[in-house]
């Protein structure tokens, strides 16, 4: 008979908006939980928890992927960047962070990691010529508050931004 008192945990090696951090976390951990429970990075939001709602959204080796539905196993040897590791050294703000801002992009602001992690992404990835491709890119992040317009404004102006 298994002894289910005992906790397996397992070592890991997570680089983190380029630092590196180690831990040990049971096999199941998601790299959400890892992230806000372990490392105290609770920029990243969770939300659903089931992968609907986008709240969890980081970059891993730069492409978007949810952290609720991530082991943390399965990212070890990976880049990981937050939402914390977006600014500059100096605090200076990504062009998205700041088109959120100069938008009005938010309400609540519970949304905003993973909306700008996702439009990071949408960016990087080509998605930002039109309203309508910015609109189905993003379809993935909810906003209860419903600031989709200024969201899209956002995301049209770091494009924008970016290119020039």
């Amino acid at each position: 008979m298994i002894d289910q008192t005992k906790s397996t945990t397992i070592p890991l090696h997570l680089t983190i908006n380029g630092h590196r951090h180690e831990l040990e976390v049971e096999p199941r951990v998601t790299l959400l939980d890892a992230l806000r429970d372990r490392l105290d990075l609770t920029g990243t939001k969770k939300g659903c928890d089931h992968g609907q709602c986008g709240a969890c959204t980081v970059h891993v080796d730069g492409e978007r992927v949810l952290a609720c539905l991530t082991l943390a196993a399965q990212v070890e040897g990976r880049s990981i960047t937050t939402i914390e590791g977006l600014a500059g050294a100096d605090g200076t703000l990504s062009a998205v962070q700041a088109a959120f801002l100069e938008q009005d992009a938010f309400q609540c602001g519970y949304c905003t990691p993973g909306q700008i992690m996702s439009a990071v992404a949408c960016i990087r990835e080509g998605h930002a010529g039109s309203d309508e491709e910015i609109r189905e890119y993003m379809a993935g992040n909810l906003c209860r508050c419903g600031a989709y317009p200024n969201i899209v404004a956002a995301v049209r102006q770091a494009a924008l931004e970016v290119a020039s």
